[in-house]
């Protein structure tokens, strides 16, 4: 009798052995599942594809759909704890990759986009989509968030990195265009300067009229954001705008327009924002 419940004791013990085993190799395959590839590969080749800075062809990318679903979806797998123990490199790539992606869902959505002739934006422009900065929801990171809290409350707040208004891209003419690839850690820096460069060589992002510097309406808009970097010196100056926007345009901008900057004699004026859908096709 002895011997069957000592030897009973011992099934139970292996079978909670063996359950417990496969409960944390259960639990380690679904951590496992959640690690996503920082290097976006769906999201690079919808880009790859379909991406013609500084234009999209939304055309094909509507019929192309089933890609961008399985790009967008990749943001919402991991956990809110697992990309807060990113590294902060990795971090902001994600939620500049994440906002791009989510515009360009929010575009596909709804295009080809009309509007009545009674509007004063332009009748093809995202600013057609109701809400579609402050209502439509999306789901990244273990958060149901708006594009407005992807820029205003994480991109802004948390990293305090004001290249980041070269790199977002709000689907329209005006704005810095979508890069032909993600934003991946390893190269993060150089990215941003680069979205920066590519922007201010623009017609829409800086233009030279005499001695007149005109620039992108977003160095106004958001212009306090490149103070701390751009014009430590001045801040809380009345001219600490001006100043930081200067030093942006010594910075990013062609020579011809960097020399500009650095002249006293020179003006800063802001150009009207074009919000004409970035449509290529």
């Amino acid at each position: 009798m002895l011997f069957r419940m000592c030897r009973a004791v011992s099934v139970v013990r292996v079978i909670r052995a063996v359950s417990a085993a496969a409960v944390a190799v259960g639990a380690f395959a679904v951590a496992q599942a959640a690690v996503i590839d920082h290097s976006y590969p769906q999201y690079a080749g919808v880009l790859r594809d379909h991406v013609r800075p500084p234009k999209v062809d939304y055309t094909a990318l509507q019929r192309d759909r089933a890609s961008l679903d399985a790009a967008v979806a990749v943001f919402a797998q991991p956990a809110e704890a697992e990309e807060r123990g990113w590294t902060r490199d990795e971090r902001l790539a994600f939620w500049i990759n994440a906002y791009n992606a989510f515009t360009l869902r929010a575009i596909v959505d709804r295009y080809p986009i009309h509007a009545s002739w009674l509007t004063l934006a332009p009748r093809n422009s995202i600013r057609q989509i109701g809400g579609v900065w402050t209502t439509l929801t999306w789901q990244a990171a273990g958060r149901t968030l708006t594009l407005d809290d992807i820029e205003h409350r994480i991109l802004r707040p948390e990293f305090k990195e004001p290249r980041v208004h070269f790199a977002i891209n709000c689907a329209s003419i005006g704005c810095p265009p979508l890069a032909a690839e993600p934003y991946r850690a390893a190269t993060l820096d150089a990215q941003l300067d680069a979205a920066a460069r590519r922007y201010l060589a623009s017609a829409q992002g800086l233009r030279i009229d005499g001695t007149t510097l005109r620039v992108s309406r977003i160095l106004e808009w958001y212009g306090e954001d490149f103070v701390p970097q751009f014009a430590p010196d001045h801040a809380g100056r009345p001219d600490r705008l001006e100043q930081a926007v200067r030093a942006v345009v010594a910075r990013f901008g062609p020579p011809e327009a960097a020399a500009l900057a650095r002249a006293a004699a020179s003006r800063v004026r802001f150009l009207d924002y074009d919000w004409s859908l970035n449509d290529g096709h």
